[in-house]
């Protein structure tokens, strides 16, 4: 769809300093939403869902600000070496430093993982920031998803061979290459969990899933909508809808509920 070359975003210091790469999109400046784009694991920000979101918000007028993860994309760094904390920390980044004004954050998977975290982490520590965000939209959020959906859901055999080799290669369903699972991203992410105590986010939650998702369970988002306090939380559920929810229809539903959200803030 025509994505222009990225920025670049430098996160982290010495061994641990790495380049994001950045697709930074101006609105109208009219004091509307702009959308900040996380994507999922092994996702990129050039991915369907992410270049249809840029193209409505070319059409609306508001900013779109996309970026690739360390290990993921144009991004440097090896997808090894990803945790839970270094994705957070550079999501952080991204929104403080690239963005303006308010923004409405919208993440697929492990990306809604990390919008929410993100809102956690700014309403404890730099509340004018977390400010900025006036709600979200999920898609088949995976909320602590290296415990959750990662660890409890692994045979024994696949736990040993973490513990023991420190690394499993998962089968994907998505592309040719496995899936690098590393015992620290297990044990980093437990550093994480949403689920260890109720959380209120304190702005609207939309959350879009796919009855049909093999990935992300419908009772994922069922458990995530018990654990979000202050009833802010719509779920909409697709019947036919898979993991990635990037038929035209499911796009077409992801950008009306854009639409309505923006709508409300004027």
């Amino acid at each position: 769809m025509g994505d222009a070359s990225p920025q670049f975003l430098t996160v982290g210091t010495g061994v641990a300093e790495r380049r994001i790469a950045c697709l930074v999109e101006p609105g109208a400046g009219d004091g509307r939403p702009g959308v900040v784009w996380f994507p999922g694991f092994k996702s990129e920000m050039t991915s369907t869902k992410a270049s249809v979101l840029s193209q409505w918000a070319k059409m609306r007028g508001v900013s779109c600000t996309r970026f690739d993860y360390s290990g993921h994309g144009q991004s440097s760094g090896a997808f090894e070496a990803g945790t839970i904390g270094r994705w957070l920390e550079e999501a952080s980044a991204v929104f403080t430093r690239l963005t303006t004004g308010p923004q409405i954050l919208v993440g697929s998977s492990m990306g809604g993982y990390l919008a929410l975290l993100l809102v956690r982490q700014l309403l404890h520590e730099r509340q004018a920031q977390a400010a900025r965000i006036p709600a979200l939209v999920l898609i088949a959020p995976a909320w602590d998803m290296t415990e959750q959906l990662m660890w409890n859901r692994f045979p024994d055999s696949v736990r040993k061979t973490i513990q023991s080799e420190g690394v499993y290669l998962r089968p994907s369903q998505y592309g040719d290459e496995p899936y690098a699972i590393t015992r620290t991203l297990i044990d980093e992410g437990r550093s994480h969990l949403i689920g260890a105590a109720p959380f209120n986010p304190g702005r609207p939650v939309h959350i879009l899933h796919g009855l049909q998702d093999p990935d992300v369970p419908w009772e994922h988002t069922l458990d995530l909508v018990a654990h979000l306090s202050g009833d802010w939380t719509t779920v909409s559920a697709v019947p036919d809808g898979d993991h990635r929810l990037s038929r035209p229809e499911d796009l077409e539903r992801l950008t009306d509920t854009l639409d309505r959200l923006i709508a409300q803030t004027q």
